[in-house]
């Protein structure tokens, strides 16, 4: 069933056409900033992929792939959860030296997605992966990396609000870092949604480290897939929305595994059969490059900088019966 705030008196900032304009700067002038701090080419990217090849963003193990067959190869396709492993099998391929990296568009089709204020079964973000070397294969250089998206984010709110002044967002360009087990240990008899909004409530701009193994409460702060993000070296990116009074993530990230790593959360997640999949083969070999990457939310930051309070407001997408029953009696107009 869904579930849908209304904001007290809310109005939005922007009308229909302002919006739509809006959205296209919006994600013109972030794509400028963010290739700037982290050195990215654009490049175009699959919507779906051969499921006997292990590139498919396992999420949290439990989401099921939209599935379809190829008539002229009879084979069968899977429309992608995110790139996480693709863009580091093509930044071998387009030959990228360390220090480069390249983002992209990644459209998907989350169908088990429980729709909420922020949550919808289509998927838009910035798909973006770099190649780092030994020495920076570490927390440093991930909170760098965390900062220089921040700073990409608020300069691009800070252009937006010189053409619309009436937007009143303001965002804090201080990151607070975290780890999941030291937020546990803040917050223990909360859930980890409610940590999460008491933290940054306080601190407005935050990021969650080391997420996917399991804290000392016996369970993990969110799930994550052993293969692509290494647990000790990743996070999620949260800003404060007054809008919704939340907190809102925009980003899941991190430095990606490596063979010693991969090994160990194969292990960890019973998912040892992975092992024979070309991507992982390839990997566990040593003939990947160790990389970074993650995933920014273009419907969840356009919902941001635009202090909108549904993510309809900025996508088109289906939802359910209560949903657009409730944003039509209350003036949210859902794309």
């Amino acid at each position: 069933m869904s579930k849908i705030i209304v904001p007290k008196d809310y109005q939005a900032v922007l009308g229909l056409y302002d919006t739509q304009t809006a959205i296209g700067l919006l994600k013109r002038t972030f794509e400028e900033r963010l290739c700037l701090a982290l050195n990215l080419k654009r490049v175009s990217a699959p919507l779906f992929v051969d499921p006997t090849t292990g590139l498919n963003d396992d999420l949290s193990g439990v989401e099921r792939p939209v599935a379809f067959d190829l008539k002229e190869t009879g084979k069968n396709a899977v429309v992608v959860h995110s790139l996480a492993k693709w863009k580091r099998m093509a930044l071998k391929e387009y030959g990228f030296s360390a220090g480069e990296g390249l983002y992209t568009d990644m459209n998907a089709i989350r169908r088990d997605e429980e729709m909420d204020n922020l949550h919808s079964v289509y998927t838009d973000q910035w798909d973006w992966e770099k190649i780092i070397t030994p020495e920076t294969r570490n927390t440093d250089y991930l909170k760098k990396v965390v900062q220089g998206i921040v700073g990409a984010i608020c300069d691009t709110l800070d252009f937006l609000k010189c053409r619309y002044p009436q937007i009143d967002v303001e965002l804090t360009r201080t990151v607070t870092f975290i780890t999941a087990q030291e937020l546990e240990d803040l917050y223990p008899t909360m859930s980890d949604k409610e940590r999460e909004n008491a933290y940054v409530k306080q601190h407005k701009t935050v990021f969650i480290m080391q997420i996917g193994d399991k804290l000392r409460s016996g369970k993990p702060h969110d799930n994550r897939a052993p293969d692509y993000d290494d647990w000790k070296l990743n996070g999620d990116l949260l800003f404060w929305n007054d809008v919704l009074g939340c907190a809102i993530e925009i980003s899941s990230m991190g430095i990606r595994v490596d063979e010693k790593s991969l090994d160990e959360q194969l292990k960890k997640a019973n998912a040892d059969d992975r092992r024979k999949l070309p991507f992982h083969k390839a990997l566990l070999a040593g003939e990947l490059p160790l990389t970074m990457g993650g995933g920014i939310g273009q419907s969840r930051l356009s919902m941001l900088l635009l202090g909108k309070a549904h993510i309809g407001e900025v996508q088109v997408s289906i939802w359910d019966d209560k949903t657009q029953t409730v944003c039509k009696e209350h003036g949210i107009v859902l794309l």
